[in-house]
């Protein structure tokens, strides 16, 4: 194998929190790839912002709006959009069809936020805050609560 090049696992592992999916791709030393789904009418996250990473999301089908710093996007297929560290940005889907995006994350270790916060997060009931805060932290990913509950009552969302 090229020194170049990014193991890619036989088979992709998933998690499924709620209405987001999360598919592992491939990871090398420098990026991760993964495949994020997101059903009708969910914010994907708490507006957020990380203090390690850079990410770039791709759409693939439906439309992803983008908050960042308090800007909105509409990314529809064949669009990438940029979420760099240290900028607050969210993410959701306005419409009914389910959006497929692909994630590219520098550097890799974020991706595994994803398959931790499955663990934490009940199939039915709210999460514990203390450990999904305790989490964040690990990442060094800070949350903002309060925007959140503008954004879910602006647009009309739930959180995923």
């Amino acid at each position: 194998m090229d020194a170049d090049a990014i193991s890619v696992a036989s088979t992709a592992s998933h998690v499924q929190i709620g209405g987001f999916g999360t598919t592992f791709l491939a990871t090398d030393e420098a990026y991760a790839l993964i495949q994020h789904s997101l059903g009708g009418k969910l914010i994907g996250a708490p507006p957020h912002r990380h203090n390690r990473e850079d990410e770039l999301s791709y759409v693939l089908e439906g439309t992803l709006t983008v908050w960042r710093e308090g800007v909105v996007t509409e990314a529809g297929p064949g669009t990438l959009v940029t979420k760099p560290r240290g900028e607050w940005h969210t993410f959701w889907n306005a419409g009914d069809v389910t959006v497929r995006f692909l994630e590219i994350i520098s550097p890799p270790d974020f991706a595994n936020y994803f398959r931790e916060l499955a663990t934490i997060i009940p199939e039915s009931g709210p999460p514990d805050p203390a450990r999904v805060m305790a989490l964040a932290a690990r990442y060094e990913l800070e949350f903002d609560f309060r925007m959140l509950g503008q954004l879910t009552e602006r647009y009309g969302l739930r959180l995923g």
